[in-house]
């Protein structure tokens, strides 16, 4: 079986299972962030007084940090009594940062786990080899009423990333090749696994930026596979037992895709999809407004350092905004221990709490009509950053920090 198949099997109590089964799967985590609102109106709405397991939930406020209008506040109201309510006791409340990178870094998910969270990039965790999905409001209700959820067995796919990455192309370079060269429909309910030399080399890190946007290809899935970066990663987050994960051969009905990531150049994501994705050198100087390097697709420590070093004795256009969001708490002190926020602003740029921020829309540096961001954020849909007359363009931190300097999307290597 493949890496999905076990772990919905073994979740639902089967020996075998086998794509396009259907599989009622007991859920070993749950995550939830400001939609746990929704979640706890739609539990009182038929009666539940207590959930399953409340020890296996992770609640952690993160799109609207801090509550931007009486709205927000009212929604971090009503998350606060179904914690209570319900005692949940990991509650990281505005003290955490972005729900992933919370799951993440406080040892909350291992391998093998089957999780889900109302958030679409709840894939995030497949960088340590969980299968983790998102889920909407009410299926959520149902699964901490219960403890288990239907699924089924999606097909799964495998991308072999070959070669050595040519400094400063990244992870987030290869994601947005991906969904470029197959489309954003080409793992469509599909599990992915990322295998391969180039798979293999990257940090957790950046393994975690791969699995995030693998929902913007479609998956239901993503994988990377145990290795001693998984093991070293979780070393001092968790004392709990987990199962490796390992992947088995490609059986002949699989479709595996091999991408030679040595000759890689940066690549940008322009607006309004994430797939229309161009190489920089076939792009005209396009002049920009804001610059954005954070969210749970590249807010980690290993961003912020790619980050600075681009940054370091160098000014921020005067035409431009830089913001720079840390993913979590944790970054942000590590962060300022190693004197990264220090570079940032003496650089011009503005540091701001560890949030969701303007990704979505929220608050926080959206964009006026005829603005253009470029942005190391996940999804470039037209006006989900402030006016649907702005455009927003994804690519690399390497990638929007030249450009914040330079006034115009750059490729990092003339920097």
């Amino acid at each position: 079986m493949t890496t999905a198949e076990k772990i919905l099997a073994r979740a639902s109590g089967r020996d075998i299972v086998r794509p396009g089964e259907y599989v009622t799967a007991e859920i070993d985590k749950f995550m939830s962030h400001d939609a746990f609102a929704a979640v706890h109106m739609s539990l009182a709405s038929v009666g539940v007084q207590k959930i399953c397991n409340p020890e296996r939930v992770v609640v952690a406020l993160d799109h609207y940090v801090p509550p931007p209008t009486q709205r927000a506040a009212s929604i971090h109201q009503l998350v606060r009594d179904g914690v209570r309510k319900y005692g949940i006791t990991n509650f990281y409340a505005e003290r955490g940062g972005i729900a992933h990178q919370v799951m993440m870094e406080k040892g909350h998910v291992l391998p093998g786990q089957l999780v889900v969270g109302t958030d679409s990039h709840t894939c995030t965790y497949g960088a340590l080899g969980a299968a983790s999905c998102g889920i909407g409001f009410s299926e959520m209700a149902y699964a901490l009423a219960t403890g288990k959820l239907w699924f089924r067995v999606p097909q799964t796919i495998r991308f072999e990333l070959n070669g050595e990455l040519p400094f400063p192309v990244s992870s987030k370079d290869i994601i947005l090749k991906i969904a470029g060269d197959y489309s954003a429909e080409a793992a469509q309910y599909k599990a992915v696994e990322f295998s391969g030399r180039a798979s293999r080399d990257m940090s957790v890190e950046s393994r975690m930026t791969i699995s995030n946007m693998a929902v913007e290809i479609g998956a239901k899935f993503c994988f990377f596979e145990t290795d001693d970066k998984t093991q070293a990663y979780l070393s001092n987050r968790t004392h709990e037992p987990y199962q490796e994960i390992h992947f088995e051969e490609p059986s002949e009905n699989m479709e595996v895709y091999h991408i030679d990531v040595s000759e890689m150049e940066p690549v940008v994501a322009i607006p309004h999809c994430v797939d229309n994705v161009k190489q920089i050198s076939q792009l005209e100087r396009l002049e920009i407004h804001q610059a954005i390097l954070g969210s749970c697709t590249n807010g980690r420590l290993e961003d912020l350092r790619i980050g600075a070093e681009f940054i370091k004795g160098k000014t921020v256009h005067p035409n431009v905004r830089l913001l720079v969001i840390p993913a979590s708490w944790e970054i942000y002190r590590q962060a300022m221990d190693e004197g990264l926020l220090s570079i940032f602003l003496e650089a011009g740029g503005i540091i701001l709490n560890p949030s969701c921020g303007p990704c979505f829309g929220a608050h926080m540096g959206l964009l006026a009509p005829g603005e253009r961001c470029i942005s190391s954020t996940n999804r470039n849909f037209k006006g989900r950053m402030g006016s649907d007359q702005a455009e927003v363009f994804l690519a690399s931190p390497a990638t929007v920090i030249t450009s914040a300097v330079h006034g115009y999307i750059t490729d990092p290597r003339e920097s």
